[in-house]
């Protein structure tokens, strides 16, 4: 399962564009995690989804980054337009759902999103999950396109059982998930499971207690969608992200401590953890 391998002379077109809609009033912050960290594993291009209160700020936070500005719901989140739409019809990776909060509204902007996006991967996370709805077209069209990002938790609430349920056998109910939706599944815990539609299944028992932390979930999901943009099939960009982001806080671990680091001390780690796998991703 290589990483997409790219030349030494490959320019920002060609590793790929990247759409961040991420964060709002209560957390928003998140995008400034999920967005460094699909650059710092080598995507091309950022764009990040701002509500107008929060656009210059991020703006300013993530330099790297074209914002996109947006309407803003009641509650102070991010809201669709055409502009956002198009945006996401252009991009190679969208991302979904970090730092989001549920409320009216949320189900239709992600279905709208997801439409969209119709050649993208899709990396589904947080609140964004709960509205997926199997028996929408959107959602059927994006077949196999879908990465979702829960953890135990989120997994029990999508599937209205309890977190005692999941803990018992993570890799079904990731299988369940993954059969509903057709989506690869990446479910979040001190073991991890990812779970692609076609029956396959990883696992990873390596992680850093310090990677339960706040928004290191939101850096993940960053991870998983930078790799898409460059090229990594959905199952490929999933196994390696969660790769990378372990390995990430394992050299943090032994830095800083093993418990203790913040989640965006992981950005500065990734480019390092790409040179640990022996960067089979560029010539």
């Amino acid at each position: 399962m290589p990483l997409p391998s790219l030349s030494a002379e490959s320019d920002k077109e060609e590793r790929g564009r990247v759409l961040v809609v991420a964060g709002g009033a209560a957390v928003p912050g998140a995008a400034t995690l999920t967005g460094p960290a699909a650059l710092r594993v080598g995507a091309g291009k950022l764009q990040l989804a701002a509500t107008g209160q929060c656009a210059i700020a991020l703006g300013m936070a993530v330099p790297e980054a074209r914002i996109i500005s947006t309407p803003m719901t009641p509650a102070g989140e991010i809201a669709g337009s055409d502009y956002l739409l198009a945006a996401a019809g252009r991009s190679d990776a969208v991302i979904l759902g970090p730092g989001m909060m549920e409320g009216p509204g949320l189900g239709d902007l992600v279905e709208r999103l997801v439409s969209a996006a119709d050649s993208a991967t899709l990396v589904i996370d947080a609140a964004a999950m709960s509205v997926l709805r199997p028996e929408a077209a959107a959602v059927k069209a994006a077949a196999g396109r879908l990465v979702l990002t829960p953890h135990a938790g989120e997994m029990a609430t999508l599937l209205d059982c309890s977190k005692a349920q999941v803990l018992e056998d993570l890799a079904g109910a990731a299988r369940i998930l993954s059969a509903r939706l057709n989506a690869v599944v990446v479910i979040k815990t001190g073991e991890t499971y990812v779970v692609s539609p076609d029956g396959r299944a990883w696992r990873h028992a390596h992680g850093a207690p310090g990677l339960g932390t706040s928004g290191s979930g939101d850096v993940l999901a960053g991870v998983i969608g930078g790799l898409a943009a460059r090229g990594a099939p959905p199952a490929v960009a999933a196994v390696w992200g969660v790769w990378l982001h372990a390995r990430a806080g394992a050299r943090l671990s032994s830095s800083v401590g093993k418990l203790g680091f913040l989640a965006r001390e992981l950005l500065g780690q990734l480019p390092g953890a790409l040179e640990d796998v022996g960067d089979a991703s560029v010539d």
